[in-house]
């Protein structure tokens, strides 16, 4: 392994999620899953997104997870029935946790995120305070995956996320190793933006897609970010990889989207194609990496310019010029335009 990896590895200890508070996200939603099995028609919970695929960063945020209902016992509720849609349902079923829950952690509240009952804790574990996401879904009549809410709308959509949870879990122990650290790592550069141009779903599913048994880290991601360019470039949708959900959807522009992917493919592909220059692998991946790495090569100008900015004899060898030292001015510093990165 070259410097690629090892530089990747180092970004990798600066976003992976602290051990305390993964284990506090785990802990809350066990509590929770356990708690909704005693709402009326309950079949079995679940547990989704980052905590089940293994793919948090820090900060922790929300642990995702599921109850799954017998539409039979709700003959008026869902598409499938008598059309009723879920916002009563949502509003009893966090009645219910919302008390349980606060005989373990006593300023838990319940409220509501856009699939089901949103519980906060209120109670921090080194600096993080963990919520749970529990998605409240229907088993679907003659079609595979379930009905899950969209409260925004006060509507159902079909989805299927355990077997998500299936598909992004699969293959050797090697393979999921890559694949969770390779989709640690575009979180990571996809959260550097103001506007992050792909959901985190997208992203495993890419990982999913694209990272193929052997791969090592360094090779994988930028596997993936050159195929996902393609992709994009291409117009053709990323779809579902359960077959149930509607095509995955970018959340920037298409021209946006590929942009990114490409400047950070070929930042990848630099990197590896200078393997055993580690200022060159540095100076690559800080165009990819940009709030983690800094440019070696910015360092030698950084003097010069500090040099400019002294009243007094400047070493000319210090600017890279020829003759004798000479005094110059101080420069006063108005700062730098932000990144608009």
């Amino acid at each position: 392994m070259g410097y690629t990896h090892d530089v990747l590895d180092d970004i990798r200890s600066q976003i992976d999620a602290h051990v305390e508070p993964l284990a506090e996200a785990r802990n809350r939603l066990a509590l929770v899953r356990s708690a909704a099995t005693a709402f009326p028609g309950s079949l079995r919970t679940y547990a989704s997104g980052s905590l089940a695929q293994h793919t948090f960063i820090h900060p922790v945020g929300d642990g995702d997870g599921g109850l799954v209902l017998d539409r039979r016992v709700y003959p008026r509720l869902g598409p499938d029935s008598g059309g009723e849609t879920p916002a009563d349902i949502a509003a009893e079923l966090c009645g219910l946790l919302g008390p349980a829950i606060r005989k373990v952690y006593p300023n838990a509240r319940c409220g509501t995120s856009k699939r089901g009952p949103k519980l906060t804790f209120g109670q921090p574990t080194d600096g993080q305070d963990p919520t749970v996401d529990l998605v409240v879904a229907l088993t679907r009549k003659d079609a595979p995956g379930l009905w899950i809410p969209n409260l925004k709308n006060d509507t159902w959509e079909a989805s299927d996320p355990e077997r998500h949870v299936e598909l992004f879990t699969s293959g050797s122990l090697s393979l999921q190793r890559t694949r969770r650290r390779v989709v640690r790592l575009l979180k990571a550069w996809n959260k550097q933006y103001s506007v992050p141009g792909f959901s985190s779903h997208n992203l495993t599913v890419w990982a999913w897609e694209f990272i193929e048994p052997g791969m090592g880290m360094a090779t994988a991601l930028s596997t993936v970010l050159t195929k996902a360019a393609a992709r994009v470039d291409s117009g053709n949708a990323t779809v579902d990889p359960a077959g149930v959900s509607p095509n995955v959807r970018l959340l920037v522009p298409r021209d946006t989207a590929s942009r990114r992917l490409h400047t950070a493919a070929a930042g990848l592909d630099e990197a590896l194609a200078h393997d055993d220059d580690r200022d060159a692998v540095l100076s690559a991946l800080s165009r990819v990496f940009y709030k983690y790495i800094d440019d070696p090569s910015s360092r030698g100008l950084a003097q010069k310019i500090g040099a400019l900015r002294q009243s007094g004899p400047v070493s000319s060898a210090l600017l890279g010029l020829s003759g004798p030292p000479v005094a110059i001015p101080a420069v006063r510093s108005y700062g730098t335009p932000a990144d608009s990165r």
